[in-house]
């Protein structure tokens, strides 16, 4: 059902946008040729990498946040609960508004768009290491969480003093970035945004097994052979990979790496790991696309900020959900 519900989303999304294509159009288009070269650029070169973004977006931050809350055992941790988000933040902000510090054509070249999807990766990636160095001589899991809940303190002071000192015009530009977007990826971009993507969810199928344990607490998993800190780590590694690679390409996305995985629970009343794994993939990969439909805005020129979609739109269903059902599995 859920694969069927994928598709029909899929379709869906394709199909709004500013410029209205009978819906034969864009089959034509997707499993052949259409006459109007116009529409064929519209879909192949913009609405296709859009809806195929959004699908690793989705998918991606909901895999993250049910690692999270599962090796913390925490259902408000997230996906960027390590300070992934927070170190890519900063590594754009020290592209977009330091690049006031340089002038003319330098300062251009450093606000291009591969220079902030690499300042994002670096940052995600200093972040990472430091969360790893601590890892490795830290045992207990809660001050892992406590620790990356610092690092995400202390860069957003950074972002802070950068801010205070920038001019309106690069402000405007972080705060554009730190709306989100899906739809300033090429084919090129993609492939490597599916390619790290993918080594993500391999190291996260590799440690199911170890997530299943990890819900009987510590002790148990151990007495099954578990090793906790090879185990920690992967899965620390593979939430780092997925989470920072979005938020270098398409920008911190909030909500559905919280959401998503509460959501799947309450729909599958299961907390095996074979199951959810798979199911908050497709769930968070729907959920993403039902929320660009909404923010294309049918009909209308405009297009709304993902992040302010993926919230309003699930929040509320969140709660109503948890409302109705009085109880998380976890």
């Amino acid at each position: 059902m859920l694969i069927l519900v994928l598709v029909i989303s899929f379709f869906v999304n394709i199909s709004f946008g500013s410029v209205n294509i009978p819906f034969r159009s864009i089959l034509s288009s997707l499993f052949g040729k259409i006459e109007n070269s116009t529409w064929e650029v519209i879909i192949t070169d913009f609405r296709l990498p859009k809806a195929i973004t959004a699908i690793l977006v989705g998918s991606g931050l909901g895999i993250s946040g049910l690692l999270m809350q599962t090796l913390f055992r925490n259902p408000l941790a997230g996906p960027f609960v390590l300070g992934i988000s927070s170190g890519a933040s900063l590594g754009v902000a020290l592209v977009i508004l330091g690049s006031g510090l340089f002038g003319g054509a330098f300062a251009a070249s450093l606000t291009t768009k591969w220079s902030i999807v690499i300042a994002a990766s670096l940052g995600s990636f200093l972040v990472l290491l430091a969360v790893l160095a601590v890892s490795s001589k830290v045992r207990d899991t809660m001050a892992i969480l406590i620790i990356g809940l610092m690092f995400g303190s202390i860069t957003a002071a950074v972002v802070s003093v950068l801010s205070y000192f920038s001019s309106a015009e690069q402000l405007q530009q972080y705060i554009f970035w730190g709306f989100g977007s899906l739809s300033n990826l090429s084919w090129n971009e993609l492939l490597i945004f599916l390619g790290i993507y993918l080594i993500g969810l391999l190291l996260s199928i590799l440690s199911i097994k170890g997530l299943n344990s990890l819900l009987l607490g510590d002790n148990y998993a151990k007495s099954l052979g578990l090793n906790l800190k090879q185990n920690r780590l992967i899965i620390i590694i593979a939430t780092s990979l997925i989470a920072g690679t979005i938020t270098a390409f398409a920008g911190p996305i909030a909500f559905i790496g919280l959401a998503i995985p509460h959501l799947t629970r309450q729909i599958f009343t299961t907390s095996n790991h074979k199951i959810l794994l798979p199911a908050v993939c497709l769930f968070g990969a729907i959920i993403m696309l039902v929320c660009d439909s909404i923010a294309q805005i049918p009909g209308s020129d405009y297009t709304l900020p993902i992040n302010a979609i993926t919230a309003l739109v699930g929040a509320p269903v969140v709660i109503w959900l948890l409302l109705r059902q009085r109880k998380m599995i976890f």
